[in-house]
């Protein structure tokens, strides 16, 4: 591939370059890529028969209005055995997160991190305040549900999002637990739970929340279609939710927001439905061999993952943008470097579950890129990488102007620069990603004197180590409006032994809450056999493994 394929990596804030993209620049032919281990489509589905179906009908697909998003939803509810009107399909899931944030977020919005960049990324867009529960790498990136919710609570948040299984770690939540999650959140505006990833799950025989969704009142789950039929390209995947949420979604969806090649897929599954089983059971197979495989390599860990891709720690000194570059380069071979996720670094990457055959060369360019000539050769430097990481220090630089708070937080600053009751942070600490800029200033609100929410304000903790979390905190009793106050507030800095003083109410925008991390804090946050699926899933069941 030519040198400068990789410059594309440097353009991107928190996804990969497109396939597309990849092979314009490299000048290469359609299907001559490189060997795609970051993508996370299922490679197994569509058949080749089926392929060559589509193939057939290419020239009607594309000359024709699709029919409505009614007719083709219904196919699929009927497919499902869910009721049309708690469904709502869109163009893609990341439409569909769209408009949950445009229509159902107020505020704020709790979002675990490294998970997907959407539910972080989105809401800030358009100016809510993203408040991110950090998951530790000494815990294996699993969520703690208890202690989230206690997060929540704390920073009173009033819209959550669990990510089941979780992207980029793999991380998986039982159904019995979701749901005790869900009934504890009964008083919050919004409960999404993303099952994007969850066809490819076998812990349990059926992990969905899909029926419990249907049956409350703030409860959203949101499933991906092109990442388990292994067709990106097309843009569909759908939220089942009570009447009344799905129908909102629904009524402001386009009457044709699905195209036709989406129609003439979902009028096919009906007919293909053991292939499609079979086609998750042989993903299921591949992870449980691809984990070995790669665990074997010395220093590498690879995380416990439900999903189809893994998540993995390269060794220590190994840089994650000079491994991807060189893996692209010399071995061509494609993998997701994690460094733009926040509460990630570029010392993870996330790779695809892949048949054998690419497993094995994958496997062999890691060995040589990280190892050299033999396994006892030392691991190439951080000196030896590229000097970015993908974007991340343009989205840490975003995260650590706006501390969560969203865009307009930048127009504020912008429009009120030196404005009394705004003090700027102390710089963070740094962590395993690219150093935050020191130049740029972070304007955190500070209370007036009279403000409603009393007691200093905490800075920021210097390190990412776990927080302590605390328990419910109590209600405020009504307080006067606050008088306006000529100069800000001082902001004292809590004692280290003390801890954060217990705050009255929900905390403001901008300021860490007790037990929680501001946005810049969180970068550098330091099996089972396959049962063979039968049948399409269905309500009951999704995703089921037997």
């Amino acid at each position: 591939m030519s040198g400068n394929v990789t410059s594309l990596f440097r353009s991107t804030a928190a996804h990969s370059p497109s396939m597309a993209a990849l092979t314009r620049e490299s000048g290469e032919a359609a299907g001559a890529g490189p060997v795609d281990f970051c993508i996370p489509c299922n490679p197994y589905f569509p058949t080749p028969a089926m392929f060559e179906e589509l193939a057939g009908r290419l020239r009607d697909i594309i000359t024709y209005y699709p029919s409505s998003a009614d007719t083709i939803t219904a196919e699929l509810c009927g497919l499902l055995q869910l009721p049309p009107q708690c469904v709502a399909m869109g163009n893609g899931s990341t439409e569909l997160i769209t408009w949950i944030d445009h229509l159902l977020v107020r505020e704020s919005l709790a979002v675990p991190v490294p998970t997907f960049g959407r539910w972080t990324d989105q809401p800030m867009e358009t100016g809510k305040r993203v408040d991110m529960f950090p998951l530790q790498e000494a815990g294996g990136f699993a969520l703690d549900l208890a202690r989230y919710a206690e997060f929540v609570r704390a920073r009173g948040t009033r819209a959550v999002v669990v990510c089941n299984p979780n992207n980029p770690d793999g991380g998986y939540l039982h159904k019995q637990a979701l749901v005790q999650f869900m009934d504890a959140m009964a008083d919050r505006d919004l409960v999404v739970i993303d099952e994007s990833f969850l066809e490819f799950a076998d812990a349990e025989a059926e992990p969905s929340v899909v029926q419990e969704a249907m049956l409350r009142p703030n409860v959203v789950v949101l499933r991906s279609l092109g990442k388990n039929f292994g067709l990106h390209g097309i843009r569909f995947g759908y939220l089942v939710a009570n009447p009344a949420l799905a129908g909102r979604v629904r009524a402001m969806l386009p009457k044709w927001n699905l195209n036709s090649f989406a129609e003439h897929v979902v009028f096919m599954l009906r007919d293909h439905g053991p292939e499609y089983a079979q086609s998750l059971h042989q993903v299921r197979r591949d992870r449980l061999e691809m984990a070995a495989q790669l665990s074997a390599l010395p220093g590498l860990t690879v995380y416990p993952s439900q999903g189809n891709f893994l998540f993995v720690r390269l060794p220590v000194g190994a840089e994650g943008t000079a491994v991807r570059d060189r893996m692209l380069t010399e071995h061509r071979v494609l993998v997701r470097e994690c460094g733009n996720k926040i509460g990630s670094s570029s010392r993870f990457l996330r790779l695809v579950v892949r048949p054998q055959v690419d497993v094995r060369r994958l496997v062999s360019g890691l060995e040589q890129v990280l190892y050299g000539a033999g396994r006892g050769a030392a691991v190439p430097g951080p000196a030896t990488g590229t000097g970015y990481s993908s974007g991340t220090a343009a989205v840490d630089r975003l995260m650590h102007e706006t501390n969560g708070s969203g865009m307009r937080a930048i127009t504020a600053q912008t429009a009120g620069a030196g404005a009394p009751g705004l003090a700027a942070a102390p710089s963070p600490g740094t962590g395993t990603g690219v150093p935050l800029p020191a130049a740029v200033p972070v304007a955190v609100p500070v209370a007036p004197a009279a403000a409603t929410v009393p007691g200093p304000v905490p800075q920021p903790v210097p390190g990412p180590q776990p927080v302590p979390y605390p328990g419910p905190v109590p209600v405020p009793h009504p307080a006067p409006a606050p008088q306006p106050a000529p100069a800000p507030a001082p902001v004292p800095a809590p004692a280290a032994a003390a801890g954060y003083p217990p705050p009255v109410g929900p905390t403001p925008p901008g300021v860490p809450a007790r037990g929680g991390l501001t946005a810049a804090q969180v970068r550098g946050t330091n099996g089972l056999e396959s049962v063979p699926a039968t049948g399409w899933p269905h309500a009951a069941g999704m995703g089921q493994a037997g």
